[in-house]
């Protein structure tokens, strides 16, 4: 990698499939540490304090912030179905940015619209070539 580098706008795409690995699996890992209190908190069969987004019920509106945050993010590491895991995330943490912390001051809210931008951009991108996505994609292909 030449100094050169540093100062083109060109992309060198075995750096972006490897930054796309380290990312998927380090947001993937953080967020599975905010998912798994909250699947603690469904399955303690204590009373449910959750937001009630769009009136579906503190218990449901917290199974979905479980699937999104637990389960998708499992998804995001392995690089499996990749992009809609990522749309649940990236709905997630827009409710949780601008609605559930929306009166709170920005560092309340820095964390989940931090997600929502990483999100957004695993989202543009994809999962890279390090991903399962990616296997089944050239057989998929190859079998063509």
């Amino acid at each position: 990698m030449s100094m050169n580098y540093f100062t083109s706008t060109r992309v060198n795409p075995m750096i972006v499939d490897i930054v796309l690995l380290v990312v998927r699996i380090f947001v993937g890992f953080a967020m599975i540490s905010h998912g798994f209190p909250k699947l603690m908190e469904l399955t303690s069969g204590e009373e449910i304090q959750f937001f009630n987004f769009l009136g579906l019920g503190p218990r449901f509106s917290l199974f979905l912030a479980v699937f999104a945050e637990f389960v998708c993010s499992i998804f995001i590491i392995l690089g499996l179905f990749t992009r809609p895991a990522v749309f649940f995330l990236i709905i997630t943490m827009a409710v949780a940015g601008l609605f559930v912390h929306s009166g709170d001051p920005f560092p309340k809210r820095e964390a989940s619209l931090l997600y929502l931008s990483v999100y957004l951009m695993l989202f543009a991108f994809g999962p890279g070539k390090y991903s399962i996505d990616n296997m089944i994609a050239r057989r998929r292909e190859s079998s063509w």
